[in-house]
């Protein structure tokens, strides 16, 4: 018996991980972004957070208010700028006839950025990318269990009619359609593979 918990040790102990300061840099993040998340759960607020940390993110320089319009050598910059802000993006599910907009939108930023995070060179960080979208999956989706871990690519239509038990693992590029509520059952692997 003492054989077999050493090798459970090891095997969890050999799993790649970022380095000590990556890693308190990352959950630190983290850390953050849940505690703004939650204590601001309103459209306009959770758009400002999301879109000064994709400024950050994908610039590297912090927000700094409204842009010079007027310069047409400026204009892709600009663009790139106000695609930042949930308030300027128009994404699928606000085309879908059957949305509750009022369900919607204070989760559309956080969305905004999931899509945002998986498209960027960050989206390849398995170690962040799970946590990440864990964590912002619970502020996005009716429930959420315990130990579930979504994998680069993962969408869904609505967000918040999806319900996901304990030790779900959602597979790379897996579409989730919650235009009616979806439970995803505890252990399950969804994917796109037919």
């Amino acid at each position: 018996m003492p054989e077999v918990m050493n090798q459970s040790v090891r095997e969890q102990t050999d799993v790649p991980r970022p380095s000590p300061e990556g890693e308190l840099v990352f959950r630190r993040w983290l850390h953050n972004l849940n505690d703004e998340f939650t204590r601001h759960t309103g459209y306009d607020r959770r758009s400002e957070i999301v879109r000064d940390e994709l400024h950050m993110l994908f610039l590297g320089k912090p927000h700094g208010g409204r842009t010079n319009t007027t310069l047409v050598t400026d204009l892709p910059l600009n663009v790139l700028m106000e695609s930042f802000d949930a308030r300027n993006a128009v994404l699928t599910a606000e085309m879908e006839e059957d949305i509750d907009r009022n369900r919607f939108y204070p989760i559309k930023p956080l969305i905004l950025f999931w899509r945002s995070f998986d498209l960027s060179a960050l989206g390849l960080n398995l170690w962040l990318g799970c946590r990440f979208r864990g964590m912002l999956g619970q502020h996005i989706f009716a429930s959420m269990g315990r130990r579930v871990r979504f994998k680069r690519g993962v969408t869904f239509t609505f967000g918040y009619n999806l319900s996901i038990e304990d030790d779900a693992i959602i597979e790379p590029n897996t579409h989730l359609d919650d235009r009616q509520p979806l439970t995803i059952p505890s252990g399950t692997y969804p994917s796109s593979k037919r």
